[in-house]
């Protein structure tokens, strides 16, 4: 897995990666009670802010972590915002992202160095 210092995780499937947010932001935002995802089909640019998220803290926007093409958005989650508390690194995806620029992907994190940024 990649991380961003956005707190987003990226896991890569056949060249397309599916994108959420970590342990670490889901216990920040506290309970998550709406979330708007991007449209499927749409091209964006790294640092676009693609996902609203708001919780009973704060509401808080999710970029996109590389440069490319929206090609599945998770319904579920709209459906069930708790999910993003409940299993954040799992079925609680927000989008999956096909890469226009791989070479995008060496600026992300590994999970030790993440681990290093949340302390």
């Amino acid at each position: 897995m990649k991380y961003t210092e956005d707190h987003e995780w990226l896991r890569e499937e056949d060249g397309v990666y599916v994108v959420g947010i970590t342990e670490h932001a889901a216990e920040q935002l506290g309970d998550v009670v709406f979330v708007e995802l991007p449209e499927e089909g749409a091209t964006v640019t790294r640092d676009d802010e693609i996902v609203v998220i708001e919780s009973v803290k704060a509401a808080s926007d999710i970029l996109a972590p590389v440069d490319g093409e929206i090609v599945e958005v998770n319904e579920a989650i709209v459906e069930n915002p708790a999910m993003v508390n409940e299993d954040p690194l799992g079925d609680a995806w927000f989008f999956k992202i096909r890469p226009s620029d791989s070479a995008q992907l060496d600026d992300l994190m590994d999970e030790a160095a993440y681990k290093e940024l949340i302390g």
